[in-house]
Parts: structure tokens; C-alpha cells; sequence
């Protein structure tokens, strides 16, 4: 939010609720490759939110399935697609099962905020294709 000079910024429920304090916060920008729209893995963080965003404008799509589903297992029916605008970020709520960024650009740069050693020490993936020999393709 930006606020006129001289008036006070107050942090409400309507901000979003960051949890970063089990390490060291990352804010990064990944650069993405035509990524399509298919996938069959799906991962999940449980020490720490993660916030991304596109950094041109450009629209992407993020799948994801509610954090309280079984540690290695989320509920298929549960997959939600939403097609982010390139003017918005995400918040992903601590285990939330998740997949993406995906898009068509031939290139897309994000803004990632994780912590520093997310993707090494805090990274779950389910792969479909094991467990029900499936790959999602959103349209």
C-alpha cells in the first residue's frame, strides 16, 4: 500500500500473512522458459508461505490443492486451476500443494519470495504419474 505523507501505515488482516521466521527469507527473480500448460507433479513447502508474481505483465496459470490434504498425497478432486493476471501476485498458504508458474510466453520472468533453502530442504513433490499414470494438461 501506498500511503499520502505523514499518515500511518497500518498492518491489518488484510495484508497478507507472511510466515518466513523458520529461516532466512529469498526474494528472487526465476526466469521461466515456455513452460506449457502440462504437468504431473505437484510440491508442497511446510516451513514457509510463498509469494510470486510476474514481472512484465504477463498472464500465468497456477494449480493448486488445499494445504490439509494427506502429507504425500493430495486429493485429485481437490485441483484447482487459476489463471493469474500479470498484474497480481499470490500468496501460497504454508503446505499448500501447488504446481507452477506455467504459461506460453516464450519467456516469463517472476519474483519469488521462499526462503533461502526452500527448494533444498523444504521441498515435497507427488508425481501422478507414479501414483495414477496421469498427466494434467489445463486449456
Amino acid at each position: 500500500m501506498i500511503f499520502p505523507s505523514g499518515d500511518a501505515q497500518v498492518f491489518n488482516g488484510e495484508d497478507a500473512q507472511l510466515n518466513v521466521q523458520n529461516g532466512i527469507p529469498r526474494f528472487y527473480i526465476m526466469q521461466l522458459h515456455n513452460k506449457g500448460q502440462r504437468f504431473h507433479k505437484i510440491t508442497r513447502h511446510e516451513r514457509c508461505t510463498q509469494c510470486l508474481g510476474s514481472l512484465e505483465g504477463k498472464d500465468w496459470l497456477m494449480v493448486v490443492c488445499p494445504p490439509y490434504n494427506d502429507i504425500d498425497n493430495p486429493v485429485l478432486e481437490e485441483l484447482a486451476t487459476f489463471p493469474i493476471p500479470g498484474n497480481c501476485f499470490i500468496k501460497l498458504e504454508v503446505v499448500t500443494w501447488h504446481a507452477g508458474p506455467y504459461c506460453n510466453h516464450e519467456f516469463v520472468d517472476f519474483y519469488n519470495l521462499e526462503l533461502s533453502d526452500t527448494n533444498v530442504l523444504d521441498y515435497f513433490t507427488h508425481d501422478f504419474i507414479t501414483s495414477h499414470q496421469l498427466v494434467f494438461e489445463m486449456l
